[in-house]
This record gives C-alpha cells, structure tokens and sequence, in this order.
C-alpha cells in the first residue's frame, strides 16, 4: 500500500530499518563474486526479516539473478520465479523471517527502481529498499532505507511515486557480535597504537560529515538553479540543523571558544617544553654514562698485569744503566 496522506507519510518517517551485519556481509559477498566475473553493474537481491510496524529488522538475505541496460534504464530483467523458489526453501529453515523488501548496491538511487519497487508489491505490501554501498572508500553506515510513496502536490495536480528515506542503523544479536569481534581480531593491526586507532576514527567522522555536507551543498546549488523542485520537508530539516548551530558573532561565545582553545595549546605546549626537558636530561645523561665507561675502559689497560711487568723491565734497565755510570 503506497502512503498518500500526511500520517501515512508520518509513520513512515518514524520508521527505523535495522540491518544485521550477517546481510552487510551476504550483500558485500553477492557483489564480489558479480565483479569477479568482470561486472560493474550494481546487484539485487531480497531481504528477510520482520515488520513490527516501528522497526524493519533486516536478519537475512539472498541474491537473485538480474540484469540491466547501463544505456537504457527503463530495460531490465529479474527473475520472479527465482524469488518465490528461494522464499520457499527459506521458509522451510527459518520460518519467522518473512520477506520485507529488497537491495541494490547503487550507490545512489536508480530510474528503473521505481518499477523494481512494484514488483516486489506482488510479494509484500511494503516493501522497504535498502542501498548498500559497497565501495571500500566510503565511511560512515553504508546503508540507505526507502519506502516508497506518493508525493502530494500543493497546486492540486497528478501525485508523483518517489521515495521516502528513513532512519537506518546496524545492530547485532549477541551471536553475531561474537562473530564480528573474530574478524575484527584478525585484521586488527597490531602495530598501530590506541591513541593512533582514535586519531583514525576522528579522521573517518570528519571525513563522512565532510561527504554530508558536500551533498547538501550540491542538493541546494540544484534547487537554486532550478535543476531540481523544492522539496519543502528537506528544506525545513536543513534550517532546524542550522539553527542548532552556534552563532559565531557573539562576542561572549566567542571569547568562550578562545579561551578553551587558549587552554588546549597551553597544555600541548607545556607537553611540548617536558618533552624537549626529558629528551636534553637523557642526552646528557648519556653522555654522562658513555664517559664514565671510556674512563674506567682506560684505567683498567693502564692496571693490567702485563703493563705492570713491562713497567717493572724498563724500571730494572734504567737502573742498570745509572750502575754501570
């Protein structure tokens, strides 16, 4: 059932789609051995779970066989019959996990996905889309939920089918944390410090809230030149998440921001000065240790035995030589 009225669209935004990491690894496995087989094309497949109406929980996956035009995106084919095979077979395993929707690896939303979308309705009435990206070079959850609805025009003219994205998030049952930790043991690197594996993470946020940003930046530069309509629930968002941000013109907020910043260099520098302390006292204490041993190292050749008895020759020669005077 296609929403169309404003609760409809409501309860569909509450929404949340959880995926568990066994249908992140289906999906990345599914798109592997696609490329191995020298295809750049995007893959789909079907996901299983359940819909308790406030959550989606994506638990399962499978793919099924499909193909598409890359010139022409209105030509494509999937195999329907595949889907209601597999969907017996694992009915017959586990027969709490019912399907709900489908995915593509995209990365970004198709022409053809609206077409896909309805015949998937034939299987489940609301059907939910999940987008896994698959590219190593991404960061943050590489996951995007959409339902697909009924955009309601104010001018009172023909509804248009689009989608609706909604909250995602990756979540794991006790045994597949189990599992996940395993793997993350093993390609851990053991060389890399704590502070470098926080460094990282940081890195990787600021990295994903910089992608964010450029693709509101591109949406907005869009809609001003008029490549793109106004979409007026986006706008509302991206002014509520602007104007929980600072105001950098005020005087008192930005002294406030001086001094924490003041008092963050102070302790970096008073870091930086024990650093330069400890690293002059063990120079000098090497210094200090590498000429005690050269003095003990030449007072211990000038007391040996051997050096004692020639001493004592040269003595007894020279007295000779005062005798035979």
């Amino acid at each position: 059932m296609v929403a169309t009225t404003t609760e409809q669209l409501t309860a569909l935004a509450a929404t949340t789609v959880i995926v568990h990491p066994l249908v992140l690894l289906s999906v990345t496995d599914h798109h592997a051995r696609s490329v191995s087989r020298n295809s750049q094309k995007r893959v789909i497949g079907v996901l299983l779970g359940q819909d308790n109406g406030k959550t989606v929980n994506v638990a399962n996956s499978f793919g099924i066989p499909f193909e598409e035009d890359e010139k022409d995106s209105k030509t494509w084919f999937l195999d329907h019959n595949y889907i209601e095979g597999m969907y017996e077979m694992f009915k017959k395993v586990n027969a709490r996990e019912r399907m709900i929707g489908w995915y593509h690896t995209g990365p970004k939303l198709r022409a053809a996905d609206q077409e896909i979308n309805d015949l998937f309705k034939r299987f489940i009435a609301r059907p939910v889309m999940v987008i896994v990206d698959v590219r190593p070079d991404t960061v943050g959850i590489p996951t995007d939920a959409y339902f697909a609805v009924e955009e309601i025009k104010d001018d009172g003219t023909e509804t248009r089918k689009t989608f609706l994205h909604v909250p995602s998030a990756i979540e794991a049952e006790e045994a597949e944390e189990i599992g996940v930790e395993h793997l993350l043991r093993d390609i851990k690197d053991s060389t890399t410090t704590t502070l470098a594996t926080r460094v990282a993470e940081q890195l990787a946020s600021l990295q994903g809230l910089q992608s964010r940003l450029g693709d509101i930046q591109k949406y907005l530069v869009d809609v001003a030149s008029g490549s793109m309509p106004i979409n007026h629930q986006v706008i509302y968002h991206l002014q509520d998440a602007l104007n929980l941000l600072p105001d950098l013109s005020e005087q008192t907020l930005t002294q406030s921001f001086a001094a924490s910043t003041n008092d963050q260099m102070l302790v970096v520098y008073l870091s930086s000065l024990l650093r330069a302390v400890i690293a002059l006292h063990a120079l000098v204490d090497n210094k200090a240790t590498i000429g005690r041993a050269e003095l003990e190292e030449d007072g211990g050749v000038k007391g040996t035995p051997k050096a004692k008895e020639k001493g004592s020759e040269e003595e007894a020669k020279k007295s000779e030589g005062d005798k035979k005077d």
